[in-house]
């Protein structure tokens, strides 16, 4: 593996933990102690997606999901052979993160693992899709356009997650991200609905990358880790 795709792939696994490890360890943390605000649980994981952003967008473009990955792929803002690495990356970093949490924090709240609320799974695939495509909305916003002056795009996608937390949250968990539910699933053992998590968020993130293709790409950077230069 070439050294600056390492230090890609590096980033991606560290910069997931961090999100997958903030956000869910304030899942179960909250749980311990009989819930905390909705609002205070958006905040959390706005932070959890921004701190990563901010600490790595430049080195690897902070993608921290697979389906974000997957929508700059399929819309051609990086090349398809960057893919593979950073998706192994992000489920690395996702695993990682909740076997921290479960050996810190215990196995409460199954790890943060996203589970619809009543078992509408009609209601989880169509609110999953929705606020994927706003978060995808978010990234290619950022990708195309640059950070901003005084680096204020960044805050898109971290403001994308946290309505998102804070709108659907107590209905589908608010997911967006399937490393983000894959890996407290698979260490909690809470199966039952994951599937409409790995399916809806993917195909949201495919038909937003069909529809918003680049009107120009740098060659020399394509992720959203571009420098602001003329916007």
């Amino acid at each position: 593996m070439p050294r600056q795709l390492l230090y890609r792939c590096v980033a991606e696994l560290v910069g997931t933990a961090l999100l997958v490890g903030i956000g869910t360890g304030t899942i179960v943390a909250a749980g311990d102690r009989s819930g905390i605000p909705q609002w205070a649980m958006a905040t959390a994981w706005f932070l959890a997606v921004a701190i990563p952003i901010v600490l790595f967008v430049r080195i690897s473009g902070a993608h921290l999901n697979p389906a974000i990955t997957l929508a700059l792929a399929g819309s051609g803002r990086i090349a398809w052979r960057e893919a593979v690495p950073y998706w192994v990356s992000q489920f690395a970093g996702a695993f990682v993160a909740s076997g921290v949490v479960l050996s810190t924090l215990g196995g409460g709240s199954h790890l943060g693992a996203t589970v619809p609320a009543h078992g509408n799974l009609g209601l989880t695939f169509v609110a999953e899709a929705a606020f994927t495509a706003l978060l995808v909305a978010a990234v290619f916003l950022l990708a195309d356009r640059g950070e901003g002056r005084g680096r204020w795009r960044l805050y898109l996608p971290p403001a994308a997650v946290g309505l998102a937390t804070y709108v659907i949250g107590p209905l589908t968990g608010s997911s967006l991200n399937p490393a983000r539910s894959l890996a407290p699933a698979v260490l909690s053992g809470t199966y039952g609905d994951l599937w409409v998590y790995l399916v809806a968020v993917p195909s949201a993130a495919l038909v937003v990358a069909a529809l918003w293709k680049p009107k120009s790409v740098d060659i020399a950077d394509r992720g959203p880790g571009r420098e602001e230069t003329t916007h």
